[in-house]
């Protein structure tokens, strides 16, 4: 079976343990059968492996979020990197040609498109296998999942069947609306829409060739940047007449908010934090390595990393984007396929930051123009290539580099290190990457 995971997000709405790279698909605050913490991608992935055994899954994705996606599931993940964000269709669009072009996919193979980030159980994804079944012999063009409503809600999209039966015929969508004309969709048999496509493979290539005009996968790449930014459900599916939905009845959540996220968080504590007797449903999630104390807190979440502090009423979160937006500040917290950095201190012409490198990777060999680097190692054992001298590293160990210089460092174990930069002008893009 085929599957495309659709990872977007631009991380506002779960601030501060999101951010512009860390999307909420990639915070760490599920536990797994075995009681270690995962995110929201490595559930799903999970849950697909363990439903359809062998499947094929590609990540579409922008390139921000590629070196989160490989420290979470490991450099073997089969991604298609968008160039630039441009909405559902184009992504689908351009993860359809890879899958044709690229990978050899048969145009009579099945695509179930999902998003990456639903809190479901293991029903969800047996139930999408069972209609990548019936799409290989349904006479419909494109099969949707048509959620079972539990309330009437505006933030969701309904479709609208022609029956009450499992299987139906699309009778008519109808956008977001407001708790009135919800319960009214709700009392037709209309189901929430939930982001999930399943057709045939070449039902796609077909469509984005009569969308856009490209020659094959490379060509659409290249062009990307040009496309209409407009999501599947304008492009496609509310223009498709053959088209069928399946109504699930299992368990499903849409954890956009802070509110709807502490419905699925195991404890309330996670990291270090005390809350008194007096507090009540009062959540604490604290990435910080110092302790926070609550007292008498009621309905609040209260969320500390390194890009900030949040405490809130429980219902009040949910408008917390149009803040976050006003707030300016580079990201403080990012993984790599390597490790990952926490920025400690920012100056005007100074950064100081503390890096985790996994076992058995290492950085890029690369330069900086503009600045000045140094690096002491704090734990674990590795090596540096500084301008093409190999050097042996350990706790205690101080490496210099001046501007201009090469320089990268390897994990031979997990190995930290406090790297602190110095200059006039210190930016992400001041970098030059070298093969070694």
């Amino acid at each position: 079976m085929n599957f495309i995971l659709l990872s977007g997000g631009s991380g506002k709405r779960l601030w501060p343990l999101s951010n512009d790279v860390r999307s909420k698909q990639f915070i760490k605050i599920f536990k797994n059968e075995d009681g270690i913490y995962e995110s929201m991608v490595q559930r799903v992935y999970r849950q697909i492996n363990a439903s359809a055994p062998n499947s094929n899954i590609t990540i579409a994705t922008s390139k921000t979020q590629v070196s989160s996606i490989k420290n979470q599931l490991g450099n073997n993940v089969d991604i298609c990197i968008e160039p630039c964000r441009r909405d559902t269709f184009p992504a689908i669009a351009l993860a359809a040609m890879y899958l044709h072009d690229v990978k050899g996919i048969s145009e009579n193979d099945t695509v179930a498109v999902c998003p990456v980030d639903p809190y479901v159980e293991k029903e969800y994804f047996s139930t999408i296998c069972e209609l990548q079944n019936e799409a290989k012999n349904n006479s419909a063009d494109l099969m949707l999942m048509g959620i079972e409503p539990t309330h009437p809600s505006e933030k969701y999209g309904y479709i609208i069947p022609e029956t009450s039966d499992k299987i139906s015929t699309v009778k008519e969508f109808k956008e977001k609306p407001d708790v009135q004309n919800a319960e009214k969709y709700i009392s037709d048999g209309a189901l929430w829409n939930c982001g999930v496509f399943i057709f045939k493979l070449g039902y796609i290539v077909k469509k984005a060739h009569e969308i856009i005009d490209f020659t094959d996968y490379y060509d659409l790449f290249d062009k990307y940047d040009t496309l209409e930014k407009i999501s599947f459900d304008y492009a496609v599916v509310e223009k498709e007449t053959n088209i069928k939905v399946m109504r699930f009845s299992g368990y499903w959540n849409d954890l956009g908010t802070w509110d709807s996220l502490t419905d699925e968080i195991p404890e309330n504590i996670i990291g270090k934090a005390v809350l008194n007797e007096n507090c009540e449903n009062t959540y604490v999630i604290n990435e910080l390595n110092i302790p926070v104390l609550c007292m008498g807190m009621k309905n609040t979440i209260v969320s500390a990393s390194a890009e900030g502090i949040l405490v809130s009423e429980k219902e009040q979160s949910g408008s917390i984007k149009s803040y976050v937006d006003g707030i300016e500040q580079g990201v403080m917290f990012a993984e790599k396929s390597w490790g990952s950095y926490t920025v400690i201190d920012a100056q005007d012409e100074s950064m100081t930051i503390k890096v985790t490198l996994n076992a058995g990777h290492s950085m890029n060999y690369h330069s900086h123009e503009c600045r000045d680097e140094v690096w002491t190692i704090i734990s674990g054992k590795g090596r540096t290539v500084v301008d093409g001298m190999e050097e042996s590293v350990k706790p205690g160990d101080v490496i210099t580099m001046e501007a201009g210089c090469r320089h990268t460092i390897f994990a031979d174990t997990e190995l930290q290190l406090i790297e602190v930069q110095l200059g006039r002008e210190i930016s992400v893009h001041d970098k030059q990457i070298f093969e070694l």
